[in-house]
């Protein structure tokens, strides 16, 4: 999200007391809808390769600490404006997962669009400045709520293990094995719960110093650390074209990368916008390696990125909604240029690369991952219980600031690692400065290339 990263000084040090529970008892689903898969370095809808031409939706921003999924009076008559749009995914950051989400959910299946959620919300999230404590039981909690939620839903697409955690300053890096554990533990609750297959992945920030080392970070190791796709937020796109924009070299270096990859924002509004990245992620220039992308967003809010007007200062963000020129302008592109058809290019087979070693920009210096915390082994079989919502006390303080290390392709605790041994590789100094605004490898890929945009 084009807004504070997911970091919070409201976190409590108090813990959440969740409730184990049995397998989850999913209600019936009165819609019924294909879900998404992955294949290769593609996404699909049974046979049919699937883009993303989808929307940023949050009414309201983090401020409004809304869950329009949450609430059918307004996501009803968001649906309509979807549908007017062509629409297929809509992201949502922040969702409640001690609410039902039935009459919403199911009114988007019935459009046909699915859904990427942000596990996180400002509350429980990884820290950039200071992960490891971040990292605990109750966060993981929360998260596996967030999917024992949404998952029943046909039309939930993905989530996202992390926004933008990863930044510019280079010890932003060292929160990477956090959200690359998160991934794993999220992708392993999943499995251990018997639910159908989710896609799991990251949303990085587009940052040319560490951009192809984060790609393929989240992209290495065993099977079950490594992500379902890569996303990351691109606005280096200004109504301008392929080459000035350079999103040419951008394919060149992702080509060969061995999973799914789109873009989870786009919208630069420097000189203003009509759209014309849509005609460039869906033609041939980009359909082998990227598949589609989110634009950044649906309702304006503070940062004036958005296409359709709430008054401000709504505290239920159900008034009538104004279009402003830029929806009529983005209605026009996605009328323009449709979905390719066919395979568009994508390769087959998913591989994996090799893990970045450590350098001046990228300071992680171990392949190995923090261990499942203790307190969350139980989740795995008994289930994560009621979800702390929105309103919950907090996570971010409520870890140790050292942190053991895992068994190569696994959350259990390696068995020659110690707390105290550990304690210098997970600990890092704050940040000089406050989360903000993005405007913005060593191997197979050009590094060069990625270092030149």
């Amino acid at each position: 999200m084009r807004s504070f990263a997911l970091v919070s000084a409201l976190a409590a040090a108090s813990i959440v007391q969740a409730t184990p529970t049995k397998t989850p008892q999913v209600k019936p689903r009165a819609v019924s809808i294909t879900p998404v898969t992955a294949t290769g370095n593609a996404f699909f809808v049974g046979k049919e390769r699937f883009y993303i031409r989808g929307i940023a939706y949050q009414p309201g921003g983090s401020a409004a600490n809304i869950d329009p999924l949450a609430e059918p009076d307004v996501c009803l008559q968001d649906i309509e404006k979807f549908k007017d749009l062509g629409v297929n995914v809509v992201r949502v950051y922040s969702t409640d997962n001690s609410k039902d989400h039935t009459e919403c959910m199911n009114a988007l299946a019935e459009a046909g669009i699915y859904v990427a959620l942000d596990a996180n919300n400002p509350l429980y999230s990884i820290n950039r400045e200071k992960p490891a404590p971040s990292y605990n039981a109750d966060y993981l909690q929360n998260v596996f709520a967030t999917i024992d939620e949404f998952i029943k839903y046909d039309n939930t697409f993905a989530f996202f293990s992390g926004n933008e955690v990863i930044h510019d300053l280079a010890n932003t890096t060292l929160s990477a094995r956090f959200v690359k554990a998160t991934t794993r533990d999220m992708r392993q609750y999943i499995r251990e719960r018997g639910y159908r297959k989710a896609l799991v992945g990251y949303s990085a920030a587009d940052v040319s110093s560490n951009r192809m080392q984060t790609a393929a970070y989240f992209n290495c190791g065993s099977e079950d650390e490594r992500s379902d796709f890569f996303a990351f937020n691109d606005y280096s796109w200004c109504n301008t074209n392929l080459q000035i924009s350079g999103w040419d070299k951008k394919v060149q270096n992702f080509t060969g990368y061995g999973l799914p990859i789109f873009l989870s924002e786009y919208g630069c509004t420097a000189n203003g916008r009509d759209f014309g990245e849509i005609k460039a992620l869906m033609s041939s220039d980009m359909s082998s390696v990227y598949s589609g992308g989110l634009m950044y967003e649906y309702t304006m809010e503070a940062n004036n990125f958005g296409i359709v007007q709430i008054p401000k200062n709504s505290k239920t963000q159900t008034e009538k909604r104004v279009e402003l020129p830029e929806y009529t302008s983005l209605s026009k592109a996605m009328k323009a240029y449709p979905a390719p058809t066919g395979g568009g290019g994508y390769t087959s087979t998913t591989k994996s690369m090799a893990c970045p070693t450590k350098d001046a920009n990228w300071m992680v210096d171990s392949t190995l991952l923090p261990a499942l915390p203790s307190g969350a082994r139980k989740y795995m079989t008994e289930g994560a219980g009621k979800g702390p919502g929105l309103n919950g006390p907090g996570s971010q303080n409520n870890g140790p600031d050292e942190v053991v290390e895992a068994e190569p392709g696994s959350g259990t605790v390696a068995a020659t690692a110690s707390a105290s041994s550990m304690a210098g590789a997970v600990t890092m100094s704050p940040v000089d400065k406050a989360p903000f605004i993005v405007s913005g490898i060593v191997f197979v890929f050009t590094l060069v290339g990625a270092m030149a945009l």
